[in-house]
């Protein structure tokens, strides 16, 4: 038997294995403003769809998004102003760290728990390795961003010359006209000059 016939037994052997994009899929982030709040409201449904627990999706969002929530009835909602756009990067970041098996490339894995570390096990291909812990440089940068448009919750740590109280969230020191040193408020950002913004409290 030549080796292209004997490729193409071994290759009849092989057990198919469903790939397509349609077996894994999950519904689009619903997403509502709520004042200085955006809420998910279809949370639990993306949950099912990855196999995971609403409540473990939701603690990744918070995570990724670099904002505080509340999870409760199959909605989450979350303190700032965030688009579909900024749900679906988090999503994909938590698909591929707590979903994706990274041998065989197929979500049909389940995380256990053992000697009190997070493990991804694959049912497809049988691989079983830690959760990877990804860098937090891109998570810090996320967290410690600020841009125009968007709303965050800040504690005043300080006056400016103005009066005006002064907060800093990673490299910026942020402008809240009204705000007094201690309190903890919700800002809107109007605009960011190199390291300084300027914003109005929500």
């Amino acid at each position: 038997m030549d080796y292209n016939s004997a490729l193409d037994r071994g290759m009849d052997a092989v057990p198919d294995l469903e790939t397509s994009d349609e077996r894994f899929s999950f519904p689009d982030p619903a997403v509502q403003k709520d004042g200085s709040f955006t809420r998910l409201t279809n949370l639990d449904d993306i949950a099912d769809a990855l196999s995971r627990d609403g409540e473990h999706v939701h603690s990744a969002l918070q995570r990724e998004l670099g904002t505080s929530g509340k999870y409760e009835a199959g909605q989450a909602r979350y303190s700032g102003s965030f688009s579909p756009s900024d749900f679906d990067t988090a999503l994909d970041e938590y698909v591929e760290e707590f979903v994706i098996c990274s041998e065989c490339g197929l979500p049909d894995t389940r995380l256990v728990r053992e000697n009190r570390n997070l493990m991804l096990r694959c049912d497809a291909c049988g691989a079983f390795r830690p959760v990877t812990k990804r860098s937090s440089t891109s998570r810090t940068q996320q967290q410690n961003a600020v841009e125009e448009g968007r709303t965050y919750e800040v504690k005043i740590t300080g006056t400016g010359r103005k009066g005006d109280g002064v907060a800093e969230r990673g490299k910026y020191t942020i402008f809240v006209p009204g705000a007094q040193e201690g309190d903890v408020v919700t800002i809107f950002i109007e605009s960011v000059r190199g390291n300084l913004a300027f914003s109005r409290l929500a």
